[in-house]
């Protein structure tokens, strides 16, 4: 077997992706945790786009939504925590100052949500142009009042922590690399397994997943059989701004306890194409935003674990740059493999106007 391989990784090219494979699966265990963790946001991201877009609202103020909901955690934080505390309550470094502010950044989200939901369903404003305004104030916004508090270096209620799974559990063969990804988090990267897989459940086996596909699809057939399309579009809106919230808070409040402005990056965009790639579906999106980050992982295990051979001397020799932009390389280049192939929902996009009645 080691003949056959070294014979393999002996032919000129051909043999260097054969390398970065059997690299891949070298390291691919170890590195599985980080990748959930740089997906985390993106996905989250990926699935405020699916329930909204389900309903026929497009919704491309994601960015603005999760930069203002990390903004608003982390400084509800530092006020916070001088009054309520950083008593540590168990799991996951949580504290009541910490708890307290989430809330609120899930809050600021679902605010935001509802102005947007107002512009695109009651007003039946353009769709983008409203997401596109919630983006640009978001990034002014933030940016200008973290210029003022960052003046006294406050300091905030500190951040979530990992769970650390039993080795019992992590050791298992087969699965136990696949149980140390999952598991291996803390509280919002973990979470979103169960809402990827609750999502897809209901939105497709409930009588909720029924209307929303259906709003979504042909409205005026959804009203004429008696669903409010007006109040399923406003509600699926709201629940997005959640899921987007929480990605925010997530890059503040988990991935760091600080706030850097712009610190979401085009994470909110790279969600859409997570949505569009994974056909509108939880579990589709989740695993779009998993395969986008990957390369973000493997250019963190190649600072700490060189590939050998010719392989190793090219990857590192590689600029650093270059691995932080795979991300969005990788996702110009799948998305434009799958535009005209995955069709979103018929009404996507459409404002909807009831029948007057007589």
């Amino acid at each position: 077997m080691d003949a056959l391989i070294n014979a393999l990784y002996s032919i000129p090219l051909v043999g260097l992706v054969f390398q970065l494979g059997g690299y891949i699966i070298a390291v691919g265990p170890n590195v599985a945790p980080g990748i959930l963790q740089a997906a985390t946001p993106v996905a989250l991201a990926a699935l405020c786009g699916v329930m909204c877009e389900r309903a026929g609202v497009v919704n491309i103020g994601i960015e603005g939504i999760m930069l203002t909901s990390a903004f608003v955690g982390w400084y509800a934080g530092v006020l916070l925590a001088p009054v309520l505390g950083t008593a540590d309550l168990g799991p996951f470094g949580a504290n009541p100052a910490l708890v307290v502010a989430l809330v609120i950044a899930l809050v600021s989200g679902v605010l935001i949500s509802w102005l947007h939901a107002w512009l695109s369903i009651s007003v039946r404003a353009d769709q983008i142009i409203s997401g596109t305004i919630i983006n640009i104030v978001a990034v002014g916004l933030t940016g200008y009042l973290n210029n003022l508090i960052s003046k006294a270096s406050p300091n905030g209620a500190g951040a979530f922590t990992q769970f650390k799974p039993p080795h019992e559990l992590t050791d298992l063969p087969v699965v136990g690399w696949l149980l140390g990804m999952f598991l291996s988090q803390g509280p919002i990267a973990m979470s979103v397994i169960v809402i990827v897989v609750i999502f897809q459940v209901l939105l497709f086996r409930s009588r909720w997943g029924l209307r929303s596909r259906a709003v979504g699809e042909h409205p005026r057939a959804a009203e004429t059989v008696g669903i409010d399309v007006i109040r399923v579009r406003y509600r699926n809106v709201l629940i997005g701004g959640v899921f987007a919230a929480l990605g925010g808070a997530y890059l503040s409040m988990e991935a760091t306890n600080s706030f850097q402005q712009e610190m979401t990056t085009g994470r909110g965009f790279v969600g859409l194409a997570a949505m569009i790639v994974g056909r509108w579906s939880p579990v589709g999106a989740f695993g779009a935003a998993l395969l986008f980050y990957s390369s973000t992982a493997l250019g963190n295990s190649i600072k700490f674990a060189r590939p050998s051979g010719d392989l190793g001397t090219i990857l590192v020799g590689l600029p650093a740059q270059l691995y932080d932009a795979l991300p969005y390389l990788l996702t110009i280049i799948i998305l434009a493999g799958v535009v005209g192939r995955s069709i979103p929902p018929a009404a996507d996009g459409q404002p909807y106007e009831r029948e007057a009645t007589a």
